[in-house]
This record gives C-alpha cells, sequence and structure tokens, in this order.
C-alpha cells in the first residue's frame, strides 16, 4: 500500500492525516505500541477504521508514515565551518534522536512495514541532509565525497548498530566512522 503523500495540501485528507497522526501519537504516549490499534486510532482521531485502512492499508504503514514525519525536523542543519565537522555533528544528532527508544521504534516501524515507499522516503531523509552539507561545502570551497559513500560509511553501519545491536553506538563509534570517511587534515 502505498502511503498517499500530498493528495492535497489542505482541506479533508490534510485534516485526516493530522487528526489521524495526532492520535497515533497520543495512544503511544499512554498505550505499548503492540496495544494500539486501528479501531482505536480511529475512535480518538474521529474518523473510520475503513478510512485508515484505505489512505494507509495497515498499522504497520501508518505507524512508518507517523515515524517518517518524525524523522524531518524543524531545526537547521549543523555548520561548523567545515563539511568534515558540519557532517559529524549531524552523524552525531542522527545518532542522538534514533538510537532513543523513540527512535529505535521509529526505525523499526519503518523496516517493519510491507511498503518499500517507507524505507526509501526514510533513506532520501538522510541523503537530502548530507547533500545539502555537500552544497555548503562546495560553496566554501571544498570538495565533498560523494553522498552514496558517506551514507554506506557512516549512516548504514549507524543504522545497523541502532536496529540490531544490544546497545546503541557511541559518539566515539560515530567519529571513528567519520574519521575513516573525512580524514582531519
Amino acid at each position: 500500500m502505498t502511503i498517499h503523500k500530498g493528495i492535497r495540501t489542505g482541506g479533508r485528507s490534510a485534516r485526516v492525516q493530522q487528526s489521524v497522526h495526532a492520535a497515533v501519537k497520543k495512544l503511544l504516549e499512554s498505550h505499548d505500541r503492540a496495544d494500539v490499534t486501528v479501531p482505536m486510532i480511529a475512535q480518538s482521531a474521529g474518523v473510520t477504521p475503513s478510512t485508515i485502512y484505505r489512505r494507509w492499508g495497515d498499522i504497520a504503514t501508518l505507524l512508518a508514515d507517523v515515524a517518517l514525519e518524525r524523522f524531518e525536523p524543524d531545526e537547521h542543519l549543523p555548520d561548523t565551518g567545515g563539511f568534515r565537522g558540519d557532517v559529524l555533528a549531524y552523524a552525531e544528532l542522527y545518532l542522538d534522536e534514533m538510537s532513543s527508544d523513540l527512535g529505535r521504534s521509529m526505525l523499526r516501524d519503518v523496516v517493519a512495514t510491507d511498503d518499500n515507499n517507507c524505507a526509501l522516503r526514510c533513506a532520501e531523509l538522510i541523503t537530502k541532509r548530507l547533500v545539502v552539507l555537500a552544497e555548503r561545502a562546495v560553496a566554501r570551497g571544498e570538495t565533498p565525497p560523494s553522498t552514496a559513500f558517506l551514507i554506506d560509511g557512516i549512516f548504514a553501519p549507524m543504522v545497523y548498530r541502532i536496529l540490531f545491536s544490544e546497545t546503541a553506538p557511541d559518539n566515539a563509534y560515530i567519529r571513528t566512522l567519520v574519521d575513516r570517511c573525512l580524514p582531519a587534515d
């Protein structure tokens, strides 16, 4: 089931999405995620369960959609004056957010859905931020490596450890990954 992002920027569709997302967030504050059901969400959001199933398909896709909304932070990317520092600061912020209990749960929701679009959107968010950092570096006269290289060398191992290790990586681990990809001058 594909999540219908951007159907309309306003109107009923936007209100339904906002209401359902708010209901999911509120329910997850007071219930274990395994206990949250589509009928509970629908009742809290003031919509019918069929509305949720029609738009998101299943609860896993809905949880992933809510998680992806959280992945889009409002704060600006760090600007340390150099590409290496910017990437390190962003990677540490990402680690801090995603290694929390909530962050791990969100990543698992994205991975758990059968909708590959959710995982692609998650990866795209990291890519977009790295592109912004690279463009900033180029404007400063730096020559950054490719975004794919940074994802493979820093973010993929970090996400793997967040999802599949008993303990999340720490900032020392992130600095090691950054050092491998972007050695200090």
